[in-house]
């Protein structure tokens, strides 16, 4: 595929007997926004996970921009140009939104984030540098007035944008957003949906979402999972009319 492609192909990820996906291949492209969608245990994550380094494949290929990245390890992800967001979020508790933000940014810092804060010689340039390249993250995704809180102090939905701003100030070509909607109300959707398409303008984007109003406005192409396998894919009409993909979820309402 082109330049900045992410390619999977024959994905097979196992947890002792159980086989949490089998024979998976999907691209997610640049300029795009890719949707992974299933029911809750479909393999969703997983798959996220084994793209970053989480899980150990038993078999398949992952590419980057036509680099392997099968034994990549998860902190290696930025200097390649992908950036993740956890559906956990994964801040640090210590430091202020701004702070984390910088930790982001930081891959590209000549005397880094860490000597920044130790008050290494040479490092108040970079600081300086960072701290306006966190600010301007965070008012992309509308909490720059956020910059000095801790994360313990916000709710769910701002420490999501807090966290979106951590992976978008490194100017990723990739990002992988896992639940983004989570913690949100409904009238934030909009501009969530509005930022990642401005987002796809940059960088390929690959989301995981339950908020199917949300995939079908956003979504480009859509892969959907079952139990692991690769059921249905194509664009948001397609999949909304395919009856596997009704099945699969009527099936996970009456489970």
């Amino acid at each position: 595929m082109g330049q900045g492609s992410l390619d999977v192909s024959g994905l097979v990820v196992k947890f002792g007997s159980l086989t949490a996906l089998d024979n998976v291949s999907l691209v997610a492209a640049p300029g795009t926004v890719t949707g992974i969608i299933g029911p809750n245990g479909a393999g969703k994550t997983t798959l996220l996970n084994a793209v970053c380094g989480f899980v150990k494949p038993e078999a398949g290929e992952i590419s980057f921009d036509g680099k392997d990245l099968r034994g990549i390890r998860p902190h290696q992800l930025a200097r390649l140009g992908i950036g993740r967001t956890l559906q956990a979020v994964g801040l640090f508790g210590g430091l202020t939104a701004a702070e984390n933000v910088m930790a982001g940014a930081a891959v590209g810092a000549k005397a880094g984030f860490w000597s920044a804060f130790a008050g290494l010689p040479r490092s108040d340039r970079d600081e300086r540098r960072l701290r306006q390249l966190a600010v301007a993250a965070l008012d992309r995704v509308g909490a720059a007035d956020l910059a000095d809180r801790r994360p313990e102090t916000l709710p769910h939905g701002s420490r999501k944008r807090v966290a979106l701003a951590r992976a978008l100030v490194a100017a990723p070509r990739l990002l992988l957003l896992d639940e983004p909607a989570s913690g949100l109300a409904e009238d934030e959707l909009p501009e969530l949906g509005a930022l990642i398409t401005e987002i796809a303008r940059e960088a390929g984007v690959l989301v995981i979402e339950h908020r199917m109003d949300l995939m079908m406005s956003v979504c480009d192409h859509i892969f959907v999972l079952d139990f692991g396998v690769l059921i249905a894919q194509g664009s948001p009409a397609q999949v909304q009319e395919n009856p596997l993909v009704t099945e699969a979820y009527l099936g996970a309402l009456h489970e």
